[in-house]
């Protein structure tokens, strides 16, 4: 299982969308797709769990691809450091 990240998404983008475009590469174990909590619309990113060789193919296929308009970027996902665990002082 491989977690990717999809950055540069447009305003417009749905879940559904964003399903059929990754759905033609294999099956989307499970999407999070960021949304505005007061519109509904998607902030520009969504992170997507696929199964290794589907994930390489969609990497390869989408990354720098054009979506409604819009260039987005798919690569592997890497949690941000330094988020989360103990406080420092």
């Amino acid at each position: 299982m491989i977690t990717l990240s999809v950055r540069g998404l447009p305003r417009s983008t749905t879940e559904e969308g964003l399903l059929a475009l990754f759905a033609e590469y294999g099956v989307v174990r499970s999407m999070k797709l960021a949304k505005d909590l007061f519109s509904g619309d998607c902030k520009g990113f969504a992170i997507i769990d696929m199964e290794g060789h589907e994930a390489r193919a969609a990497m390869a296929a989408l990354n720098g691809s054009e979506y409604q308009g819009s260039m987005i970027r798919v690569e592997p996902n890497r949690p941000r450091k330094g988020r989360g665990g103990r406080r420092r002082y």
